[in-house]
């Protein structure tokens, strides 16, 4: 029996959440009755994040290190859809902000037909708890310029936690232009836009968007800067609007060959 899900955790220099955060998704995982892998996809860490991921994969097969050069969490991202086996994949933020258990509700979407399932954290249903209250502000104006110029009725692009038909990911990831194969540099855990670029390409491509609401919790020693990270993703939503006018996300821009063998 196949793998039926991957779970890509993209890591950059989390030496003091990754242990807490492998043996929380571990405990969750093995409980399930799914197959199912976790993918460690180090962002060119200089602690020791990729050596505690490698202990963990000697622990327990299912559990992979994807060892990178630092380009930023896109390509890491990109890099841990393109080595998932899985039917179905999702990303998740090292410092599981958004909860593993969530996986089961994104699963069953997933199951359903949807395309894509992106985690929520506006709603009715949908809770933050913790965050301070700049951040929450800068995020909401960010929203509000990339529903005007991208992607209305959308109301959460940047949550960290967002699941893929592994046909869809596949498609969606090889067409992304912003962070491809480290074309656009990326210094440090910088917070860029690339969630944005491929939500606008999946409408584009008339996939099927689920939202699904989460309880977010803010951890302490959390790398984004609301405020530089905003402006310069700012950049990246108006990188994207122009490409779009220029027809860049048009037609089969990308050869075949990079998709996995069997796909």
């Amino acid at each position: 029996m196949g793998v039926e899900l991957s779970v890509i955790v993209p890591a950059f220099n989390e030496e003091r959440r990754l242990p807490g955060t492998l043996a929380a998704a571990y405990t969750f995982l093995t409980a399930q009755n799914w197959q199912w892998e976790l993918l460690v996809a180090d962002d060119g860490s200089n602690d020791r994040t990729p050596e505690i991921a490698r202990e963990w994969s000697e622990r327990d097969a299912r559990i992979r290190l994807l060892q990178l050069p630092h380009r930023g969490k896109a390509a890491a991202v990109r890099s841990g859809i393109l080595a998932a086996t899985g039917a179905y994949v999702v990303f998740t933020d090292a410092d599981l902000s958004t909860p593993i258990d969530y996986l089961d509700p994104a699963l069953r979407l997933l199951r359903e037909g949807w395309d894509i399932v992106i985690g929520s954290r506006e709603g009715a249903l949908a809770r933050r708890i913790g965050e301070p209250w700049h951040r929450h502000a800068m995020g909401r104006i960010y929203n509000r310029l990339v529903q005007w110029l991208l992607l209305p009725g959308i109301d959460d692009t940047q949550c960290g936690f967002k699941g893929f038909r592994r046909a869809v990911a596949l498609d969606l990831f090889q067409r992304m232009l912003l962070y491809r194969n480290g074309q656009r540099p990326v210094r440090g855990p910088r917070v860029t836009g690339f969630d944005v670029e491929v939500l606008y390409i999946a409408r584009r491509r008339g996939y099927r968007i689920a939202i699904l609401p989460v309880t977010w919790r803010h951890v302490e020693g959390s790398k984004v800067r609301p405020l530089v990270d905003g402006l310069l993703m700012l950049r990246d939503v108006v990188a994207v609007r122009l490409h779009a006018w220029r027809g860049a996300y048009d037609g089969d821009l990308f050869p075949v060959e990079e998709r996995l063998p069997g796909d």
